[in-house]
């Protein structure tokens, strides 16, 4: 789970509170800012940290910073198309809408807003197992493609249930998160004292026991997830039985490996996400961006895979097509609209006019400068 800058569009020009300064919105991490003067602390924190020391969650995006372009000229680019198409399903630009929990905490809309905000700019959203809102209730916020995030309990019974939901739903794919046996040591939740807001539940499994969510010695988001029974167990051969409840097509999350995507492959995935959890899991995991070539090489064409984890920019997003991501997975409505026209700007002036014209040699990575001073 990405630690995220929106789940919906607040006004581009907050009215002030007191001497609070006035901002206007021009890119992501401007409303990461608008995010933590307008939510309270433990809201923001729980968005926006990770694990530990943090230092996967700025990773994540310094190495984007690390990634130089190589841009072309003298080329014709008057018209541009971002659109791409995902599992069979066409979209207007390579950028998706990850799957992160508890969006009423922001918004009172929720996972509703970000599904409609997902659909009004053409793209896909996926709604995660611990959404505020319902399966059911999402799919019925409008129109729109919208996957579904999944985490594998000790009971199966009810994992076979929330995946009927979903099927029942028109949800065209499972999006199934793999790093999450234990709950990472998000220490920010711990000395919050999180717990879920008086009017935030997890609606997607009302009626199980969740245990006492108010922990007071710890996060009570950790207690819940303690209490849900979360299955350490699961492993490769879980793959092949998710396959025969389901025949919806899984993409696999949460892969930074050469030789994890070798065994995802074999075990019949229909595509991988390179994730690191947004640096919420396993402090000092590398920056999702440094693990993509590896990945994409390994997968060989087989599979497209994707990239979740540290966009703030398009031309970040410009950088992960590059290196071989068939697209990735970010925010909300106006931050998906920033995204998509500062990849818009990336590709035309690196003199490229639809996506499969991006190519590595748009891109110059610390391995490559190393690499030719070697020489």
């Amino acid at each position: 789970m990405e630690p995220f800058v929106s789940v919906s569009d607040p006004p581009l020009v907050p009215r002030p509170a007191g001497r609070e300064m006035v901002l206007i919105a021009t890119n992501v991490c401007d409303y990461k800012e608008l995010a933590k003067q307008k939510l309270p602390r433990m809201v923001y924190d729980y968005y926006a940290l990770g694990a530990e020391d943090q230092h996967t969650v700025r990773e994540n995006m310094e190495a984007f910073s690390r990634i130089q372009f190589r841009p072309r000229v003298l080329i014709d680019v008057s018209h541009i198309d971002m659109s791409t198409s995902v599992l069979g399903y066409n979209i207007s630009m390579p950028i998706m809408v990850a799957p992160t929990a508890l969006h009423k905490m922001a918004h009172p809309e929720g996972e509703l807003a970000s599904a409609r905000a997902a659909a009004s700019v053409g793209t896909i959203t996926t709604l995660s197992s611990w959404s505020s809102y319902s399966i059911e209730e999402v799919n019925s916020a409008g129109p729109g493609t919208r996957f579904f995030q999944l985490s594998v309990y000790k009971d199966r019974n009810l994992v076979r249930q929330v995946i009927g939901r979903a099927e029942k739903a028109s949800y065209k794919a499972i999006v199934l998160t793999v790093d999450v046996p234990w709950l990472g040591r998000r220490e920010a939740d711990v000395k919050n004292r999180f717990a879920l807001p008086p009017n935030v539940v997890l609606k997607n499994f009302e009626g199980v026991d969740f245990g006492n969510i108010e922990k007071v010695n710890g996060s009570g988001f950790a207690a819940s997830y303690d209490a849900c029974q979360v299955d350490p167990s699961l492993s490769w051969k879980d793959i092949k039985w998710l396959q025969t409840i389901t025949s919806l097509p899984i993409l696999m999350k949460r892969i930074l490996t050469a030789e994890d995507t070798r065994l995802a492959i074999e075990s019949g995935v229909a595509g991988i996400i390179v994730s690191n959890h947004g640096g919420r899991q396993l402090d000092h995991a590398p920056a999702t961006i440094s693990c993509l070539e590896e990945v994409v090489r390994e997968a060989k064409g087989r599979v497209p895979v994707f990239l979740d984890g540290g966009i703030r920019r398009g031309t970040d997003v410009f950088k992960a097509l590059a290196l071989g991501a068939s697209g990735v997975f970010a925010g909300v409505r106006n931050t998906l609209q920033m995204l998509k026209n500062e990849l818009e700007v990336a590709m035309a002036l690196s003199g490229c006019t639809s996506l499969k014209e991006i190519t590595r040699g748009h891109v110059t990575t610390e391995g490559d400068r190393i690499r030719r001073s070697m020489l």
